[in-house]
């Protein structure tokens, strides 16, 4: 039995969902996924972990077909509303995708398959009240494929089981203190992990309720947050800096108004990327709370955590969730001393099973003694994880030194003049890689020079970027999350 879903028949009547203007109960809930699960399954009796494509926006219904497809036994594959048809496309076929379940919103968009392919194709409003047997679904199937971004390659199907997705949810759970009385407000899309399992399947397992906003804007975040309903939010940096933006445009008796809804919060959450000490401390002021920064990975969920109670540092992810084993490893897999860096490698329930069709790659993530290699590199500070960046794209090895990207980028954002930045490494046959900047700058111009001479004033010449490039705005993915390899291109 999937105990998530087991779990909701004890919140009966209780709110499960707010969106489009309505309330949905847990009951309700679960008529719909019980009704979605029959006409999947029409005369099988088990979908036998079939990839079930969904493209549905972030609300009731999206809930109810996970779930409904869960309970049939098929694997979903939520699929990005963002996306264009050709991602979308690669999706269905990398998983061999034998349905898709869509709304009226994305018909157009998807028409070119209709005939193009021998996928399935049900609109979810053609899905009627319908019940019949459903099958026992056991932890240890496969549940859900969500892909990578393929910043280096390709997008890979990132598989995991409901015993991984249990697991996720009750470290958050646990560590966050979630309990049936919270009500958070989702404005993250619900292909990535960070929608999925931190928000709303932490709320449906906790008997809490979970509000969707249809679209962003910072008028609205405020609009709900006024109703003094909402006590959990988890965002990405990119939406506080946001919604700090706005803030300061306010007059001062509606800023007075948004900070003393805010003080009434009981927790406020970012991740997806390294949150700018700035964005924290500004926020801070504005509602009284220190933002909790986590870190996580599709193939893991959350695995390191700043405490629920306790000091939480800026620029620090914290200590390992309940259930997590993490270690810090040089190139060749071995631990590394304290206060040494290393690449983060973890151990779990929590861990993935696999990548979808890619044998090779499952195995070359994963060390010889079963640590999943997140190439992601930290040091241990004191009693916490500092995050130093990517190795991939934020460790840039330049004169036998390995220098954080992040770092720079923590000193560039303190210049008055520099609203955002970017910081890569880029080749060079002297040195390896020099350091270069894409800078957005908050007004008017600035020279390179001036720049490269305050610069000098706060970090050691290594450490100093060699190029800079003037933008109006950093590339981003759909998370907000900065591509440091479209930032490279404006430099080669």
């Amino acid at each position: 039995m999937i105990t998530l879903i087991e779990r909701a028949n004890s919140f009966s009547e209780r709110i499960a969902i707010k969106s489009d203007g309505q309330n949905y109960t847990y009951n309700r809930l679960l008529e719909q996924s019980a009704s979605v699960a029959a006409y999947l399954l029409q005369d099988q009796k088990d979908l036998n972990e079939a990839r079930i494509a969904f493209l549905v926006p972030a609300s009731f219904s999206y809930a109810a077909v996970q779930w409904g497809i869960w309970r049939a036994g098929g694997i979903a594959v939520p699929l990005c509303e963002k996306h264009p048809l050709p991602s979308i496309q690669y999706v269905l076929e990398d998983t061999k995708a034998t349905t898709v379940i869509y709304t009226e919103a994305f018909e157009e968009l998807l028409s070119p398959l209709f005939k193009s392919t021998n996928i399935q194709f049900l609109k979810y409003a053609d899905i009627t009240p319908k019940k019949c047997e459903l099958p026992t679904i056991t932890l240890d199937r496969r549940a859900l494929i969500l892909y990578t971004s393929g910043t280096t390659g390709l997008p890979k199907g990132v598989v995991t089981t409901h015993a991984n997705i249990e697991a996720q949810i009750t470290a958050l759970t646990t560590s966050w203190e979630w309990n049936k009385n919270d009500h958070v407000l989702n404005v993250l899309p619900l292909h990535h992990v960070h929608g999925i399992i931190n928000m709303l399947s932490c709320a449906l397992w906790s008997g809490a309720c979970c509000e969707f906003l249809p679209k962003f804007s910072p008028k609205a975040i405020f609009d709900i947050f006024s109703k003094d309903a909402v006590n959990v939010f988890m965002a990405v940096p990119t939406i506080y800096f946001k919604l700090i933006t706005y803030f300061n445009e306010l007059p001062q008796n509606e800023q007075l108004a948004i900070s003393d809804h805010l003080s009434k919060f009981r927790l406020m959450v970012s991740g997806s990327a390294a949150l700018p000490v700035s964005v924290l401390e500004e926020w801070k002021d504005i509602s009284g709370h220190t933002i909790l920064e986590r870190y996580g990975m599709t193939e893991m969920g959350m695995a390191i955590s700043n405490p629920y109670n306790g000091t939480r540092r800026p620029g620090h992810i914290g200590q390992p969730l309940h259930g997590v084993s993490i270690r810090l490893a040089d190139e060749n897999n071995n631990a590394v001393a304290v206060g040494e860096q290393g690449e983060i490698q973890i151990k779990g329930p929590n861990v993935f099973k696999e990548y979808w069709g890619k044998p090779d790659a499952t195995a070359e993530t994963f060390t010889q003694d079963g640590w999943f290699k997140s190439g992601d590199i930290a040091i241990f500070d004191i009693d916490s994880y500092q995050i130093l960046g990517r190795n991939s794209v934020d460790i840039i090895k330049s004169g036998g030194y390995k220098i954080s990207a992040l770092e720079i980028e923590e000193v560039l954002r303190t210049h008055p003049n520099i609203k955002d930045c970017g910081v890569v490494g880029i080749p060079d046959l002297e040195w390896g890689e020099i350091i270069g900047a894409s800078i957005i700058l908050k007004f008017g111009e600035l020279s390179t020079d001036d720049l490269t001479s305050w610069i000098q004033e706060k970090l050691p010449a290594y450490k100093t970027p060699r190029r800079f490039v003037f933008q109006d705005d950093l590339p981003r993915n759909v998370m907000g999350k900065v591509t440091k390899n479209e930032i490279k291109k404006l430099f080669i």
